[in-house]
């Protein structure tokens, strides 16, 4: 995998989202974000993600997508099961994953973040190809920024979120990174 000047992944299926924006002027990209996500709570392999992040979800197809009305957000990447890899906005700009989070002292961190979305829940282990792709992903990553920092969902915004939750092997992972 290859990340080019502009921040988007050769390996990548990219899919557009309107859901992001500049990052502030001279911000360093220093850190991931893991989350997960699932559309239907639970339910893998629709295109509840996509439509979400491109602000096409119809918010009365599913009893829970009523709670999802409005809401306007985005990652930069998602691994499906299959390890399928989306980007959905440029690295360099700023996609909305961590809403109101900090790190090290450091609040905003969309600003200085990319956020990779594993399609999955807290309670579901993942799969084997997941961890292969986030692992091909993070070291293109890590090539192109001087990224510090990989942290879950939960490590930014302990107060109100816990993915990528008690199912996401972080030993395994650190050594796939290694």
């Amino acid at each position: 995998m290859i990340v080019d000047a502009t921040g988007c992944v050769d390996a990548a299926r990219y899919v557009a989202s309107p859901n992001c924006d500049a990052r502030p002027p001279g911000e360093a990209i220093t850190l991931l974000v893991i989350h997960n996500i699932s559309l239907p709570p639970g339910e893998f392999g629709g295109d509840g993600i996509l439509r979400l992040f491109t602000n096409e979800l119809d918010c009365t197809a599913h009893p829970y997508y009523r709670s999802l009305a409005g809401l306007r957000v985005s990652a930069h990447f998602l691994i499906r099961r299959e390890g399928e890899l989306l980007q959905f906005v440029p690295c360099n700009m700023r996609a909305w994953h961590a809403g109101k989070s900090c790190w090290r002292g450091r609040s905003g961190c969309n600003d200085f973040s990319v956020g990779v979305e594993l399609e999955g829940a807290d309670d579901v282990p993942y799969a084997e190809p997941q961890y292969h792709t986030l692992a091909q992903l993070v070291r293109a990553l890590q090539a192109a920024y001087a990224m510090a920092d990989i942290v879950g969902h939960g490590d930014i915004a302990p107060d109100r979120k816990t993915d990528p939750g008690a199912s996401f092997d972080w030993p395994r992972f650190r050594r796939l990174i290694a």
